[in-house]
């Protein structure tokens, strides 16, 4: 199909504020993802305002032999939320989420981010365990597995993922659950794309409970001690308690994190200020939502990101030395060496259960 052509094609199904291509205004604007590292440039970026027009999208791709990358909330880090000469399919405008508060369940778009999915629910008090950024789009997080806050006390992200709404690469529309495809739904719960294009997710969300939340920072010579405690006292911590601990070449900085009913708010959180001595900080007076959302300025759209990732038992001894001396070499203050606790939840379930791995650690 000549391109004059198909991206008429495409103006004329998406409409024609919701198509782009090279040379048009708004371009430059729209071909950009998060990770400033990938720079591609698609024939076409189309806006579908539904899963029909989803579908025939993605059967016009397939019929004209164009590269085709889906598009939710653009945070892949290797950029596959983009391609060269193909068509994106931008799930922004499928960003709706509905909330039924007595059933407890959310049925997300494919293009909503977690911000959309946290401030719709918690008017209601309630929570489906979701990354920690809340412009990350909530389809890819999904995806591949998900974990956040609350992973601990509740599970990851497919943990909690009743259904999903899927058009496949020959415009077939399938509401896939673990009864009614169990190898396909086994596949979505970590596995991560093209299994088709996801364009609804359905949650289980649960009560979020009061939460304590408490920060403190320690200088990278008290560190090695500082982890060598935390290590201890995560360890012994209540499955609705989560730590992350940031290392950098400023310091160390640990956030304790409790949610739930169980009353051990304070008693849980607390400790963690005196892993080393008495750090700097204290209880933090922030909503859940407020809370995730403050990191969204540090990994911010457009920076040139790269990052690895690996499971270890505890960030002590020669990890905690690894750690200590990537941060002291690191090339800026930016850099970071970022670990978040599981457990809990998350390794209740059997490993072979899901396309996610490492719930054992």
């Amino acid at each position: 199909m000549p391109e004059a052509q198909l991206i008429a094609t495409i103006a004329k199904l998406v409409g024609h504020e919701s198509a782009v291509w090279p040379g048009h205004g708004d371009f430059e604007a729209r071909r950009m993802v998060w990770n400033g590292m990938i720079d591609r440039r698609p024939a076409v970026i189309a806006r579908p305002a539904s899963a029909e027009q989803v579908a025939q999208l993605v059967i016009l791709a397939r019929t004209a032999g164009l590269a085709l990358s889906i598009r939710g909330g653009g945070h892949s880090f290797p950029g596959f939320s983009t391609c060269d000469n193909g068509l994106v399919i931008d799930l922004s405008r499928l960003n709706r989420v509905a909330v039924d508060p007595a059933a407890r369940v959310a049925d997300v778009g494919g293009g909503a981010s977690l911000g959309d999915l946290d401030r719709a629910t918690a008017p209601y008090g309630l929570v489906t365990p979701a990354g920690l950024v809340s412009h990350t789009g909530a389809g890819g997080l999904t995806l591949g597995g998900g974990m956040g806050w609350t992973s601990r006390r509740l599970g990851l992200t497919i943990d909690n993922l009743l259904e999903v709404d899927l058009v496949t690469s020959d415009g077939s529309f399938l509401t896939v659950t673990a009864k009614s495809d169990p190898d396909l739904f086994w596949g979505l719960c970590g596995g991560g794309g093209n299994f088709g294009v996801a364009t609804r997710f359905r949650y289980r969300l649960h009560p979020l409970g009061p939460v304590t939340i408490g920060e403190w920072s320690y200088p990278l010579n008290r560190a090695t001690q500082a982890l060598a405690t935390l290590s201890d006292l995560a360890a012994k911590a209540p499955r609705a308690q989560t730590t992350v601990a940031n290392v950098t070449r400023d310091g160390l900085v640990v956030t304790a994190f409790h949610s739930g009913p169980d009353g051990l708010g304070q008693d849980s959180v607390l400790p963690f200020g005196t892993l080393a001595g008495p750090g700097e900080g204290g209880l933090q007076d922030i909503d859940y939502v407020s809370l995730q959302s403050r990191s969204d300025n540090h990994v911010r759209w457009g920076r040139r990101y790269y990052g690895k990732g690996g499971f270890f038992a505890a960030p002590s001894g020669a990890i905690a030395d690894c750690a200590l001396d990537l941060a002291r070499s690191a090339p800026t203050n930016e850099a970071e060496i970022y670990m978040i606790q599981l457990g809990g939840a998350v390794a209740d379930i059997p490993e072979e259960a899901t396309a996610y791995s490492g719930r054992k650690g």
